[in-house]
């Protein structure tokens, strides 16, 4: 167990992937490792709709034994931590980078940078880089997929809990879709495709995602948090937003699940489902090279004809190629059952990578 303070700093840029992360990080410092955390983050009210007890008006705040305060309020800041992680890049306020540089025994920086199975991760990850300036430096953490990485989020009891799940995991009486991607133009033509396709889908959709698509579909009449709309063989639910556990459990009861960014990424890996991800969106088409290098992990173990179909419909999708997304679906959907199995294996391959916020833990108690 580890006492020691640790101020975790997030500005939300991916919408909620990366509030999501730190906040999953910041319970598991302070419930498994004891940790005194600090959660500074600049969107109080996007960290809410993943943690309904929050209260958006407040200063500050302690949930789960987390202080969370707004990031502006750092640059006030009297007594340094232990650990400082600054994550995803979203900066230090100068003030506090300047009550750092002046301290006796600076605290330990770690930039958490965002995660990619690129092999030249590997290269860099756990390298410390000196702050031009200032007599200061900072240690690169990368989460990834092997053990030159620092692995996944994975808090304890999280495959035990699932594999509970699973063994009373009532039946589904139609394909059940969890859709929590990006906006993306080929929604339109899949939800044709569901909805005049031979088999009952049900798609469950959180409130605000794909509101576009759902607009332009429904000829806006998009259904509220709670509502359903019918189609041919199509039920569209919207639901509200739901916390970090229930959004698990919804994960681990789908038949597919479509994910964005890193955080529902990783959750989706856990839930051992078929999934489809989609990378936060980059100029020049950076993200589809995030994209390209975990489909060569992800799919390395599958037969030819599987493999095929995943990139098939993943690419399709990702290109937001409406008529090539319907066009590979069928693939996909054949194999659903497979990449179940697939799942399971993928998600205990996993469990032999290090645990994040645990080897975060363990790099600080040898650095300090």
């Amino acid at each position: 167990m580890s006492a020691r303070r640790w101020h975790l700093f997030c500005r939300v840029v991916d919408n909620y992937g990366d509030a999501g992360v730190c906040w999953r990080m910041s319970r598991q410092l302070a419930r498994e490792h004891g940790c005194d955390v600090t959660l500074w983050i600049d969107r109080i009210e996007t960290l809410s709709r993943l943690e309904p007890g929050i209260d958006v008006n407040a200063k500050t705040q302690s949930i789960e034994n987390v202080t969370i305060a707004r990031l502006f309020a750092a640059d006030g800041v009297t007594m340094l931590p232990d650990v400082v992680i600054e994550a995803f890049a979203c900066g230090l306020p100068e003030r506090y980078i300047a009550a750092m540089a002046g301290s006796r025994e600076p605290p330990l920086w770690i930039a958490l940078e965002y995660l990619s199975a690129e092999p030249w991760v590997d290269t860099v990850h756990g390298l410390a880089s000196p702050q031009p300036r200032l007599p200061l430096e900072r240690y690169f953490w990368f989460p990834g997929f092997t053990h030159h990485t620092g692995g996944l989020i994975r808090e304890g009891g999280l495959l035990e809990a699932r594999t509970a799940f699973d063994a009373n995991r009532p039946a589904n009486d139609a394909l059940d879709i969890v859709l929590f991607s990006y906006p993306n133009r080929a929604l339109t033509a899949l939800f044709d495709a569901w909805a005049d396709g031979d088999e009952p889908i049900r798609c469950r959709i959180p409130e605000g995602v794909a509101t576009g698509a759902l607009d332009r579909w429904l000829h806006g009449s998009v259904p509220h948090a709670g509502e359903s709309t019918l189609r041919g063989r199509l039920r569209l639910d919207v639901i509200p937003f739901a916390s970090q556990p229930a959004f698990d459990r919804m994960l681990w009861a789908a038949d597919v699940n479509f994910v964005r960014g890193e955080d529902s990424f990783v959750r989706a890996q856990w839930a051992a489902r078929a999934f489809v991800w989609t990378p936060y969106p980059q100029d020049e088409n950076a993200h589809r090279l995030k994209l390209d290098a975990f489909l060569a992990r992800y799919a390395a173990e599958l037969s030819a004809r599987e493999r095929v179909a995943v990139t098939g419909f993943w690419n399709a999708f990702n290109d937001e190629d409406g008529a090539a997304s319907v066009a590979a679906w069928p693939a996909f959907r054949s194999i659903i059952d497979k990449l179940d199995a697939h799942g399971r294996r993928w998600a205990t391959a996993l469990t032999g990578l290090p645990e994040l916020t645990t080897g975060l833990v363990e790099f600080a108690e040898r650095q300090l």
